[in-house]
């Protein structure tokens, strides 16, 4: 994408109504821009940081055998009377009717949805156990919507859910999810630490959250120190295996983690390592047994012809709410600091003399190795506004081409993350990067 040519709106100053970094720089680096109270349209550069953490959710959750649907952000009042929680869920719930004076609502999520769904469709145990999940738009009337996409109104979310014959079946299926949670978080490049949350009324311990560490974050959290040191992205983890997922499921929570609000001064005193920071709640897993599936009358046949009840889970990533914490985990003084997995660019060419015959064909040569895919700085400015907007941008690499070096086919690289910068040719700077 040539900049010249972009809808990329960056900004000198920090916006009056931002109150965290994230949402600074998430205008001033022209991702999104407010479209009403706790609404935002997502640009082409932030749109593109968006699908990239979509796929990896997505193909994390493919890994472990989910299969992805697509269900509608408009749903019936009816089948949340059904669950009996049309009622209950609150002002947040943004309820509406058709002309028909039909009651419909903006879905907050979808548990009823799916719940109907397989009753319409699954008859039989053997077509258990299945996992679904969409990534879809939500709506939440939030009273005081604020920090930008950390707590707007409608946001862009992984939800997913299971069905099982029974208990043992389900925590099979929960620990594919934490499994499957430990990976996305970790190629997203955040340290993501999974903490034991309230179950509420259903009892037991299978409900976590996610908390990325950042110094920010709304909640107090205390962990071991073990956790910095978890690679899961290499563990070899059968999915297939309920053993394998067990074995894994105990070594991820077996050390200390908790918010405030389940802190246990008495167990902390025994943790060795002990780490205390910030942390930013980014995604939830939740086992529910029948909670929803028995009042929606969901039932299978048995072996035997008797009717089973499936046992449920659910499983929430917040997409769009991601960009935003890991903004408040990547960043300095001059902007963003993208992991290269998620970055919009994985690269800016600088070109700091427009018209300049050797500096323009070295950046398109360079642009043509990307495949579209880098971002060129083709401006007419100033060397200081194309180095500002390009820190600002977070890219991880900028190339840097200038007449001196051009001449020679030389360029300078720079690493976003360390600051780090190198003279070299053209050729070596593009195999680092790619």
């Amino acid at each position: 994408m040539r900049l010249s040519r972009s809808l990329i709106p960056t900004l000198k100053e920090n916006p009056a109504e931002a109150q965290i970094a994230s949402h600074r720089l998430m205008l001033r680096a022209g991702l999104v821009r407010q479209t009403a109270s706790g609404i935002y349209a997502w640009l082409p550069a932030g749109w593109r940081v968006l699908q990239n953490i979509a796929n990896i959710v997505r193909e994390e959750q493919d890994r472990v055998g989910c299969q992805e649907l697509l269900m509608p952000t408009i749903q019936s009042a009816e089948l949340w009377r059904q669950s009996g929680r049309y009622d209950a869920y609150g002002a947040e719930m943004l309820r509406l009717a058709d002309r028909h004076g039909r009651e419909l609502l903006y879905g907050p999520t979808n548990e009823e949805m799916l719940a109907d769904l397989m009753r319409q469709s699954v008859k039989s145990y053997r077509e258990l156990p299945q996992t679904l999940y969409h990534i879809q738009w939500k709506f939440r009337d939030e009273m005081r919507p604020r920090f930008g996409v950390m707590r707007g109104r409608e946001f862009l979310m992984k939800d997913g859910y299971s069905f099982d014959l029974d208990y043992e079946g389900a925590v099979v299926s929960y620990r594919k999810q934490m499994l499957a949670y430990m990976r996305i978080f970790q190629r997203l490049g955040v340290k993501a630490i999974p903490m034991v949350a309230d179950t509420g009324p259903i009892g037991g311990d299978l409900s976590h959250e996610f908390i990325i560490l950042a110094p920010t974050g709304e909640s107090q959290v205390f962990y071991d120190a073990a956790y910095e040191a978890m690679d899961f992205t290499k563990e070899a983890v059968d999915h297939e295996s309920p053993a394998d997922l067990e074995r894994f499921f105990g070594e991820v929570t077996k050390n200390y983690a908790a918010t405030d609000e389940k802190h246990d001064e008495a167990v902390w005193a025994q943790v060795s390592e002990q780490r205390e920071g910030r942390g930013i709640e980014v995604g939830h897993i939740f086992y529910f047994g029948t909670k929803y599936s028995a009042p929606m009358g969901l039932t299978v046949a048995g072996k035997d012809g008797s009717q089973i009840v499936p046992h449920m889970g659910s499983y929430g990533v917040g997409v769009s709410r991601l960009v935003g914490a890991l903004i408040e985990a990547h960043h300095d003084e001059a902007g963003i600091i993208w992991p290269d997995s998620v970055a919009p660019f994985p690269a800016v060419i600088v070109n700091l003399k427009v018209g300049d015959a050797g500096c323009d064909a070295l950046c398109n040569e360079a642009y043509a190795a990307f495949g579209g895919r880098a971002l060129l700085d083709d401006r007419e400015d100033r060397a200081g506004v194309k180095f500002a907007d390009a820190d600002l941008m977070g890219h991880p690499w900028q190339i840097v081409v200038g007449p001196r070096g051009a001449a020679n086919g030389m360029v300078e690289l720079k690493r976003r993350a360390t600051g780090e910068k190198v003279e070299l040719s053209l050729a070596d700077a593009l195999a680092k990067i790619l």
